[in-house]
């Protein structure tokens, strides 16, 4: 597998831990911003040292096939991360499915980068892990991450109530699907 793929505009890495700095610098640029989607964050999950074990947790997820996160950067700066996109919880067997999550660093929404990262992202899950299948779950008010994936073709398949605790209160979640048509 690549460590490093690339869009018109922006590179997606996998990072290993010496990229913790770039990450801890990411999420601490954008706290208040992802707070509204992501769940609680303790205070330990803004150090250094909680990142370099995060990143060696991904890394051997990513080697094992069940996950794949790409780290997204601009083309023209390479020290700075600007977000990622994740497909987790990697199922084989009869299933060929996997979670779907994204962010994106709030000096860069609508400049379309997420679409273009997320375009790369399921022409690998499809193409070169073969699944069949991704699944986003997106709270109903997240307007703009609802046209994100409605733009690349996924279908919503229904409500999930109180499906995840984000910033402390369950939230109901829209069941958005995509589907590999060469498998089909």
């Amino acid at each position: 597998m690549k460590h490093t793929y690339e869009t018109e505009r922006l590179k997606l890495k996998i990072l290993d831990k010496s990229y913790a700095g770039m990450v801890l610098d990411y999420y601490t640029r954008n706290r208040d911003f992802l707070k509204e989607w992501e769940p609680v964050r303790s205070q330990d999950f803004y150090t250094l040292g909680f990142h370099e074990e995060q990143l060696d947790k991904d890394l051997s997820e990513i080697e094992s096939g069940r996950l794949l996160r790409l780290w997204i950067f601009k083309k023209e700066d390479d020290a700075k991360i600007i977000g990622s996109v994740a497909f987790g919880n990697i199922v084989r067997g009869a299933f060929l499915s996997c979670h779907l999550g994204y962010k994106l660093d709030k000096d860069e929404v609508n400049k379309g980068y997420i679409t273009e990262a997320l375009k790369k992202g399921i022409d690998i899950i499809f193409n070169d892990f073969g699944l069949h299948r991704i699944e986003a779950n997106i709270m109903p008010r997240n307007k703009p991450s609802l046209r994100v994936v409605e733009k690349l073709g996924f279908c919503n398949e229904g409500l999930a109530r109180k499906y995840l605790k984000i910033n402390g209160k369950w939230e109901d979640h829209i069941h958005m699907v995509l589907f590999n048509k060469n498998l089909e």
